[in-house]
């Protein structure tokens, strides 16, 4: 048995395959299925270590915010960077959420906000959250001061 997330492209598949695993590390194409006519139909990926199937499907089946991909990163640095790249030609939203430029959702996530809304004190972790969703791409500091001063 394997278990793998599928994601249907209007026809940008092997362009975001090949944007995707060139920002995340530990990331590569594994295998391209193509049409007759040398374009991509079916491009399978790992994403640090994890599969995704990419399909160009054609139009008719946008992505929506009900379903995203979660980062969760060590560093602000390492937030900002992805958070950048993949805002790039697409929209922010809240709360870390963003949208590529190929319409998919994107969580971008400090692992500081998983352990700061966990915390044992419900007012302290009730503050992060009143502060996260304050805005669109995380704010470690910020989030960490929220805690602090709760």
């Amino acid at each position: 048995m394997s278990v793998n997330t599928f994601l249907w492209f209007a026809s940008d598949a092997e362009e975001a395959a090949t944007r995707y695993t060139a920002l995340i590390p530990d990331s590569r194409i594994a295998e391209v299925t193509r049409h007759p006519d040398g374009s991509a139909f079916i491009v399978a990926i790992e994403l640090d270590g994890h599969p995704y199937t990419l399909m160009n499907g054609g139009p008719g089946h946008p992505f929506t915010d009900a379903a995203s991909i979660q980062v969760v990163l060590d560093t602000q640095a390492e937030v900002d960077q992805l958070w950048d790249a993949l805002v790039d030609g697409g929209e922010p939203g809240p709360c870390g959420w963003l949208t590529d430029r190929y319409g998919l959702s994107w969580q971008v996530v400090p692992a500081t906000l998983v352990t700061l809304l966990n915390g044992v004190n419900p007012t302290k972790s009730a503050a992060v959250a009143t502060a996260m969703q304050s805005m669109s791409k995380l704010d470690v500091k910020i989030l960490q001061d929220a805690y602090d001063h709760a």
